[in-house]
């Protein structure tokens, strides 16, 4: 073979196996690897380029040429890398070290190579039993590396026909466990299913795969998916329709396809059921028989008679607060009167008026009559706060529903309701259209509903404006609080959540509330990492692992992804770790789950810390609050880190100390509501980092873009008199 020096810039061929991988990106393919080359006995070089599936231990074949970068030296840019499983023994036993297969660690690795040899991965593909003839390999781990091994193989054919339409590694293991051996025939089928089946894929790719196959752009295929992918997206911002006159051009600006085409494509997923019309309006098929079955149920929990005998308002309030030894204000006591003579109301307001005080006095009342109580909150930390505050067990709502994840569905439904008499629900604004429907089709006709929140917060993550419609269609009772109860001389938290409410300037002073004005960004991430590992611990005697960081927006040099990199590598910077594309999750990480897991029983935005990390296994565990769930590598994209987070995703939390940050190129998220809501976050203390400039702009900006739902309207079509 020739010197590298003498065959720079042309094209060659290298042979060799993979030795060790120092970078791979899951979602673009790119890989930097060091290989051996098959023609010599010694000596390793570094190989760059785009390839699908590649690990360690396999035998690669790639052409390219040879580079001298300024930077890294020489290096082979290959322009296709092609790997196959190795044949060699040393080969078979870093492949199998390397971590892939669950159930094979370095040390099984061993033993199953100097066991079986050269012949390894034949025993392994055709005669899986044969393993448990290695010592510590019983039925459970032959098991497990049979079905990771099929996986494997699987997923790397996948992988392989994916790369060239421009989807990644942690997609393509994605559609690999939504369709399995079935996944290349539905996605040449008809790629647009991925948007709708498979977690974090977009249409944009979709729609790119599907052009790469030749589909023609007017096809009614892309037309239908288009369509839905609008819709889909809308639904991803809050809305429940939209009007399709504005569906049709909005389709038709991002596809380029015919309003005429785009019409009968919109006639046939109505007909097929996928989209409901509705007048002029447009829903996907769940949201509109949600948004009916929610109006439905709540007037028939209004109109339904109670089970009990009816209590006297007034003579319940004295004897609330003789019990609980407080005088209770002119509005709360409307609120408990309410709650306890309405089959459902409404109590609202925001942080220190006093929700807590009435709820403890709601179950203080239903209590002495010996009902049924039940106390639920849509986030595990929500719950939590309930049940300190009333002394009774409190529970999240996916948990009160009782998920059985071999069904795939609620044990509580419409023919099987919960045995309760009273339901209070906390927190009810981040409730979305589609949990409340499950809610509501699992409570008897009998229940008491309470339901209490602040409108004023941002409204839930999903879709629907659930708390904000009930109240304004008029139909239910509702008291709103105003006066602020929980204030001392000091505090500034409550005070300031009000001013922001009010569109009134952030007051400085106090013991609980600073405002860091800090204009440039890197000072900006300097200073929070200051104040988490040291300032507030220091001064305040709050632990890391008790403040949290909250920002608008998950990109940009200020948003949750970066800050939580950066503040991994000073609070959390060695030990035990996995890798899930660039984010390594490390033991002690505090991390965030992104989708409702019904099978692990964990939620979208609940929040944990990563337990004990099995290298052999490949999984890692997380705490969430005294539970431990444990996550496959596969699993990991269903996390991030979440030292940092959206204001979104903190919704229904409270922390000891919340950090915020705020600055101008926030712009297009600096709303009222998103500056309210992470204020309140903060129980003993809220520290801001940013300009007063960008403070300025979301407490004036109150123009809060209106979500699609019609909610209100059923609700008062069918409770109101005609």
């Amino acid at each position: 073979m020739r010197s590298e020096k003498q065959t720079i810039g042309d094209d060659v061929k290298l042979d060799g196996s993979v030795e060790a991988i120092s970078f791979r990106n899951d979602e673009t393919g790119y890989v930097v690897c060091t290989v051996k080359p098959a023609d010599r006995a010694n000596g390793t070089v570094t190989v760059v380029g785009n390839c699908a599936a590649i690990w360690v231990g396999e035998e690669l074949t790639a052409t390219g040429h040879w580079v001298n970068d300024s930077r890294f030296g020489l290096q082979f840019r290959a322009d296709s890398i092609v790997c196959v499983a190795p044949t060699s023994t040393e080969g078979v036993r870093r492949f199998l070290a390397g971590g892939l297969i669950r159930g094979i660690g370095k040390i099984h690795a061993d033993r199953i190579v100097d066991k079986f040899g050269s012949d390894t991965l034949h025993v392994i593909e055709h005669a899986s039993r044969r393993l448990m003839e290695v010592d510590g390999i019983g039925q459970k781990r032959c098991d497990m590396i049979r079905k990771s091994w099929q996986t494997l193989r699987g997923v790397r054919d996948v992988m392989i026909f994916l790369q060239s339409h421009g989807v990644g590694m942690g997609q393509a293991s994605r559609i690999y466990r939504t369709y399995g051996d079935q996944a290349i025939a539905v996605v040449k089928s008809n790629p647009y299913r991925l948007c709708r089946d498979v977690f974090g894929f977009g249409f944009l790719t979709a729609d790119s795969i599907a052009l790469k196959l030749g589909m023609d752009r007017e096809a009614p295929e892309r037309a239908r998916g288009g369509l839905l992918h609008v819709l889909q997206t809308l639904q991803d911002d809050g809305h429940c329709f939209c009007e399709d006159s504005a569906l049709l051009l909005t389709a038709q600006s991002h596809l380029g396809i015919s309003v005429e085409k785009l019409a009968e494509a919109l006639d046939a997923i109505i007909e097929e059921g996928t989209a409901v019309r509705d007048g002029n309006r447009i829903y996907l098929k769940e949201l509109y028989q949600a948004e009916c079955n929610v109006a439905r149920r709540l007037a028939e929990i209004a109109s339904a008679p109670p089970p009990f005998r009816e209590i006297d308002a007034n003579r319940a309030l004295a004897w609330a607060e003789a019990k609980m030894r407080l005088v209770l204000a002119g509005e709360q006591r409307r609120a408990i009167a309410s709650g306890v003579t309405s089959k459902a109301s409404v109590i609202t307001g925001g942080p220190g008026v006093g929700k807590t005080t009435i709820i403890r006095a709601l179950v203080e009342i239903f209590q002495i009559r010996k009902l049924n109580i039940q106390l639920a909150a849509p986030t595990g930390r929500a719950a939590k706060r309930m049940a300190e505050a009333t002394g009774r067990e409190a529970q999240t709502i996916h948990r009160l529903l009782k998920y059985l994840p071999p069904k795939h569905a609620f044990a509580h439904d419409e023919s099987n309701p919960i045995d309760a008499d009273v339901l209070i629900v906390d927190e009810s604004s981040m409730i979305d259209i589609i949990l409340m429907d499950q809610l509501l089709r699992a409570l008897p006709d009998r229940i008491t509903l309470v339901l209490v929140g602040d409108t004023d917060q941002l409204p839930s993550v999903g879709p629907g404006n659930v708390l904000r419609d009930v109240i304004a269609s008029n139909a239910i009772p509702c008291t709103r609080l105003d006066t602020i109860f929980r204030q001392d001389t000091r505090g500034m938290i409550v005070r300031n959540a009000h001013h922001i409410n009010n569109g009134e300037e952030l007051e400085a002073g106090g013991s609980d509330f600073f405002f860091i004005e800090t204009p440039d960004p890197d000072r900006v991430v300097t200073r929070v990492c200051e104040l988490v590992t040291t300032r507030i611990p220091a001064k305040f005697h709050i632990p890391p692992q008790d403040i949290q960081v909250l920002t608008p927006m998950r990109k940009n040099q200020l948003g949750a992804d970066n800050l939580n990199v950066v503040l991994q590598q000073s609070i959390n910077p060695t030990g035990p770790s996995l890798r899930r594309g660039l984010t390594v999750f490390r033991r002690g990480d505090r991390v965030m789950q992104l989708r409702n897991n019904y099978d692990k029983e964990v939620f979208n935005g609940d929040v944990g810390f990563i337990g004990d990390i099995d290298a052999e296994e490949d999984t890692l565990q997380v705490d969430f609050d005294g539970r431990r769930v444990e996550y496959e590598r596969g699993d990991l994209d269903e996390l991030v880190l979440a030292y940092a987070s959206t204001v979104h995703k903190s919704q229904g939390s409270e922390y000891p100390a919340v950090v915020i940050v705020i600055a101008t190129q926030h712009f297009k998220l600096l709303q009222r509501n998103l500056l309210y809501t992470a204020v309140t976050r903060g129980r003993k203390l809220v520290c801001v980092v940013g300009t007063h400039k960008a403070a300025a702009i979301a407490t004036r900006n109150n123009d809060v873009r209106a979500r699609q739902t019609a909610l209100a309207e059923r609700l008062s079509a069918a409770l109101l008199p005609r």
